[in-house]
């Protein structure tokens, strides 16, 4: 179960964090693996370690923000690869700030970054999967898309991550009939270039053994099994759910 060989699978904000670990876990299921970044020198550094263990890769320099580069990277990997199977909307930044102070910019920024960003991505692509009446979109949403928090003023993220959570529902429904799934992944507390700082913290580690019941945060691929299981022929009839994966953060 579980084999992606000859599958295409795009991944953005595949450079660093959650996206470069899924990367790794999509080609070692056998995809020919798509890798979208802002940064080419990292994705070139990931694309030679993959190779360099037989794995088959591509790589597009793509700000996910920018409608015509999505179109483009778009119409670049069909011609190259004749279709798409699989794409995993992962890219992601956030400004954080309290309700009460957040600047329009940070608002801004935020809302293109982790919503606005899977909606360009989404119809690009899904207009390739309509043509061979398959795909499996996967969008990297938040456990914050659920629930609020007590800890860290970030209102934009909890918007935007909660509008992926409904968008992947919406969407779901829409594109049911041409067999393709749509669902979404809320990650809890991982370690990313985004997070790492802030997790550190003394005060935080606290906050998240005392709110996480595993009492721990995620660790490296823990993401990857439930990423696989929904991008698989064998989740066909699996759509529009929100998978958390947070150590049980969202169940008390």
């Amino acid at each position: 179960m579980f084999d992606l060989k000859g599958q295409v699978a795009v991944i953005t904000g595949a450079s660093s964090g959650l996206g470069k670990q899924m990367a790794y876990a999509f080609a070692k299921q056998g995809a020919w693996v798509y890798l979208l970044a802002r940064r080419q020198e990292r994705l070139e550094a990931i694309k030679k370690d993959l190779e360099a263990s037989g794995y088959k890769v591509g790589i597009k320099v793509c700000d996910v923000t920018d409608t015509e580069m999505v179109n483009k990277c778009a119409k670049e990997i069909e011609a190259e690869c004749g279709k798409v199977d699989i794409l995993i909307n992962c890219a992601g930044a956030s400004k954080d700030n309290g309700i009460l102070t957040m600047t329009d910019d940070e608002w801004d920024f935020t809302i293109a970054t982790d919503l606005s960003s899977v909606f360009k991505m989404t119809r690009a692509f899904a207009n390739i999967m309509k043509k061979n009446n398959y795909g499996r979109i996967i969008n990297i949403a938040s456990m914050y898309g659920m629930v609020g928090n007590t800890e860290i003023p970030t209102v934009a993220y909890h918007a935007s991550k909660g509008g992926v959570v409904n968008f992947t529902r919406a969407v779901g429904a829409e594109l049911a009939p041409y067999n393709i799934t749509v669902n979404a992944i809320c990650p809890g507390y991982f370690y990313t270039e985004l997070t790492t700082n802030v997790l550190n913290t003394e005060k935080f580690q606290e906050f998240a053994k005392n709110h996480v019941p595993m009492q721990r945060y995620g660790r490296e691929n823990e993401l990857n099994a439930g990423a696989i299981f929904l991008a698989s022929p064998e989740a066909s009839y699996v759509t529009g759910v929100i998978l958390p994966i947070d150590g049980g953060y969202t169940c008390v």
